[in-house]
């Protein structure tokens, strides 16, 4: 190994997430209604990882997509809704996930017109429904906020290292906003990409 295998290997490199595992993109769909501006959201079906919850369309990245490949894919999969009925605005800031995964969401207006020919599929998706951006924001969540305390294993070597047990490793933190009063519970993961993003837009 000499100095031009680490050229090769990284002067094109693609900064990444240290280790991940695996990347997601999201589609977050905003459509102009009579109700004014709304944000769409499913409800997974009860046969898929973490049933019944409130989303947004996604899932994981393929091999050599972009973000915003992979959220326009999978809302085509998911809703029906096809690429062309969307306008993509921007990428919103990315996630960390704590399985060591990262999360794109991609910010995209729908056309209003596309909702009358949505069609779900019934495999992973139960419901959608349309929440006014105005209401989200008059009505936005309770913050809770919780330490996450290290587990670390007793045959953690700390005589190689040359500390004691009595290390101070750092606590992480988890942040999980709950929007209350909408037909479905929306919490977690997908009220945090809701409340960042409305908090970003100048009122």
């Amino acid at each position: 190994m000499d100095i031009h295998d680490f050229y090769k290997a990284y002067q094109k490199h693609q900064p990444r997430l240290l280790c991940s595992r695996r990347e997601y993109a999201v589609l977050v769909p905003l459509v102009e209604t009579g109700n004014g501006l709304c944000l769409l959201y499913e409800v997974r079906s009860g046969g898929i990882r973490q049933p019944h919850e409130v989303c947004f369309p996604g899932g994981r990245m393929e091999p050599g997509e972009t973000p915003t490949d992979c959220a326009l894919r999978e809302t085509q999969e998911e809703l029906g809704i096809r690429p062309e009925n969307l306008d993509v605005i921007g990428l919103l800031d990315f996630l960390y996930l704590r399985s060591d995964a990262l999360m794109h969401p991609v910010l995209a207006r729908v056309d209003a017109h596309a909702l009358t020919c949505m069609r779900p599929n019934p495999d992973e998706v139960a419901d959608t429904f349309l929440v006014p951006v105005q209401w989200l924001t008059e009505h936005p969540p309770t913050l809770y906020r919780y330490p996450l305390r290290p587990m670390i294993g007793a045959d953690f070597p700390y005589d190689t290292v040359q500390r004691d047990n009595s290390y101070p490793w750092e606590d992480g933190r988890m942040e999980v906003p709950v929007y209350e009063g909408l037909p479905y519970p929306l919490w977690g993961l997908t009220a945090r990409i809701t409340y960042y993003l409305l908090k970003d837009v100048p009122s």
